[in-house]
């Protein structure tokens, strides 16, 4: 994942850019939870990252998910609390595709 691909869908450092691919995830996050987005969720994960334009340190690779990183890390997290797999919609499949 590049730090362009996060800029591209919307995720930037003044904050999300409207009408963006950002903007539909935040939407629908938001809608899903009740009215907010929850910190450590996919579009305050990805929001960060293009803040910082840190993708490439965080281990979100387009080879995968590099072992030992913020994002194997992630996965291990998001893996246990859903019974020993990673869910489609979830925050690491998400931010892997972008």
């Amino acid at each position: 994942m590049s730090d362009q691909n996060v800029r591209n869908a919307g995720f930037t450092s003044s904050g999300i850019k409207g009408g963006s691919l950002a903007s539909s995830m935040m939407s629908r996050e938001a809608k899903v939870s009740g009215g907010g987005v929850h910190s450590g969720g996919p579009t305050s994960t990805l929001q960060e990252m293009g803040a910082k334009g840190s993708t490439h340190s965080s281990g979100f690779t387009s080879s995968g998910i590099s072992h030992g990183s913020q994002a194997s890390q992630m996965m291990s997290r998001e893996a246990k609390s859903h019974g020993g797999g990673t869910p489609r919609s979830g925050t690491t499949s998400t931010v892997q595709s972008i």
